[in-house]
């Protein structure tokens, strides 16, 4: 199938897309908020038993109880899961004990003014975005490995064709920049959904039943605009964010299409988004990459210096 027949296929494609998910079990980072909850809905809608893994637990049991009274066909619950920290991320992996058919990983933090680190020393996006979802799945590869067709499905965003080539230095502070850094970060969730895939087709692959994608939302009108943790800590910006997302950017009903699109229908090894105004928003298909994203070596660079610095070491 050419790339056209793709990119016209997916055009088409709403939620009523999504297959049969009945007996399904699904893991859905950050779905508190944002693009997350609607990404946890429409799988649950579908059939699927969907865990949410967020840090604010009282925000977490409220959606669960908002998704279970609008009479979504699979169970929710609800995990507690800081990705700033590698022990919480541990803490949850051991936890779940049954077969793991799709983790999505959704949650992030969007440039932090000022240089922070996790609990574990590492620089707050870059720790955060990359290193906890990159831990995370390899820690609940066992899980996912006893279904018959796992997938995970990484959030990257359009930011990352703002990233440099020193994705794997982890964002030092000497030479701190806020967006610079989140660019960093989700070129890293691309090079990782990437390298994850190209491991998938090695021959003798312990991970060959495994589907890896990556999505990217568009430019979506969700809380992290105005979170604390990035340009939120500027009252400025956190009183403008909800006028300006509102007039600006899509709906969080939108921008979550291509996460399910990539988590559940997408081809292996695909990167889709929205197809309008340079992948702003509009229906779903192909998106571009960067060179960057493209560059294997970076990518497996990127990949043995997370193994390196979080501990957690993927089936060779």
């Amino acid at each position: 199938m050419s790339r056209s027949d793709v990119g016209a296929r997916a055009s088409r494609w709403t939620y009523d897309d999504v297959p049969d998910l009945t007996g399904r079990r699904a893991l859905v980072t950050g779905a508190s908020s944002g693009i997350g909850v609607v990404e946890a809905r429409e799988l649950a809608r579908a059939g699927a038993d969907v865990v949410l893994a967020v840090r604010d637990t009282t925000r977490g049991e409220e959606v669960a109880t908002r998704l279970r009274a609008a009479g979504v066909r699979g169970s929710v619950s609800v995990e507690p899961l800081d990705l700033a920290s590698l022990d919480s991320v541990r803490a949850l992996a051991r936890r779940v004990e049954q077969p793991l058919d799709l983790l999505v990983n959704n949650a992030g933090v969007m440039a932090t003014p000022r240089h922070r680190t996790t609990s574990d020393g590492f620089e707050l996006q870059f720790g955060t975005n990359h290193l906890g979802h990159f831990a995370l799945t390899g820690l609940l590869l066992p899980r996912l490995l006893e279904t018959p067709a796992p997938r995970v499905t990484t959030v990257s965003s359009l930011a990352h064709l703002g990233s440099d080539g020193r994705v794997a230095e982890g964002n030092p502070a000497d030479d701190y920049d806020p967006q610079r850094a989140y660019s960093r970060s989700k070129l890293a969730n691309l090079l990782f959904a990437s390298e994850l895939h190209r491991r998938t087709l090695a021959p003798g692959s312990a991970l060959g039943s495994l589907t890896s994608t990556a999505a990217h939302p568009g430019v979506s009108n969700t809380r992290l605009l105005a979170s604390r943790d990035g340009l939120g800590a500027f009252g400025v910006v956190r009183a403008a964010a909800p006028v300006v997302g509102r007039l600006f950017f899509s709906s969080p009903e939108r921008g979550a299409e291509a996460v399910v699109h990539a988590a559940t229908v997408a081809e292996p090894g695909a990167f889709v988004g929205p197809q309008w105004l340079g992948g702003w928003r509009g229906p779903i298909g192909p998106s571009r990459r960067s060179p960057w994203a493209d560059d294997v070596g970076l990518a497996r660079l990127l990949w043995d210096r997370s193994e390196e610095l979080t501990g957690v070491r993927f089936p060779a």
